[in-house]
């Protein structure tokens, strides 16, 4: 009887060791998680803003802003030589031309691990490559799955624009422009931790080529290739019995991402 009581009560002082240990992993479980969560929804707002500073400076030549990119757990990738473009214009008939072939870059930022990364989410654009609204968001920036871990990615999709601008030699003059965002000249980088940085637009090319056509189409196709993934967008273009005249701009805006020592 005298026995009894010790063993029952180092039982219960072992079982209670049991509940404590587990209460207190789950607890830090949960913490952990909440701190993940927190670092993505940072790292979703850090890429906004590198986003944003690309954007106030895209189509002023010689203009830069600079920010300080946070430590959100993961890491940061702005890569100059991926993201390839190719860039078609056709009309069905005569016209077939590559206006661009090139690496337009990327940036990446590697998540650390999350069970809510959101994969899939478009935070700004959708998953067309191209566009031919007026306004459109040239922006793609999302959640995907990385090789290890889910990734932020901030690209550039290409929007188009389209007017017309009288007759002449008796064709109707049509205007076409092709904008692109091209992040080549960036500095390769690929750093964990707080990054202080600098966004500037080196300068802006325009390269025009004229279509002076004698028969009537009807539209112009510009195709693209992002990364892989294609698209298109029909444009429509005016004529006359005696053809059109179809002038295709391409302006290019050379944005240059990279390391900033204060």
């Amino acid at each position: 009887m005298g026995l009894a009581i010790p063993v029952t009560f180092l039982i219960l002082f072992v079982s209670m060791l049991g509940v404590i240990s587990i209460t207190y992993y789950f607890a830090i479980e949960r913490v952990n998680a909440g701190s993940q969560v927190l670092k993505v929804s940072m790292a979703k707002q850090y890429m906004d803003s590198l986003d944003d500073s690309v954007l106030s400076v895209v189509w002023q030549s010689g203009s830069s802003r600079t920010m300080v990119f946070g430590d959100c757990g993961g890491a940061l990738n702005v890569q100059p030589s991926s993201n390839p473009l190719i860039i078609n214009v056709i009309d069905g008939s005569t016209i077939s031309d590559t206006v661009f072939n090139a690496s337009v870059g990327q940036t990446i930022y590697e998540l650390p691990y999350s069970e809510s990364a959101d994969t899939g989410l478009y935070l700004k654009g959708d998953s067309r490559v191209t566009m031919n609204q007026s306004g459109s968001v040239i922006t793609q920036l999302y959640i995907q799955n990385g090789l290890e871990h889910p990734e932020i990615l901030l690209r550039y999709r290409i929007v188009t624009s389209a007017t017309t601008s009288g007759i002449e030699n008796n064709k109707t003059v049509n205007n076409l422009r092709i904008y692109v965002v091209n992040l080549n000249s960036s500095q390769d980088i690929g750093v964990m931790g707080e990054i202080p940085l600098r966004i500037s637009c080196k300068d802006i090319e325009n390269t025009l080529t004229t279509y002076n056509i004698s028969y009537q189409p009807t539209s112009l196709t510009v195709a693209a290739s992002l990364g892989g993934i294609d698209g298109q967008v029909s444009i429509p273009i005016s004529s006359t019995a005696y053809g059109a005249i179809i002038n295709v701009k391409l302006v290019v805006s050379n944005v240059k991402i990279e390391r900033w020592v204060r």
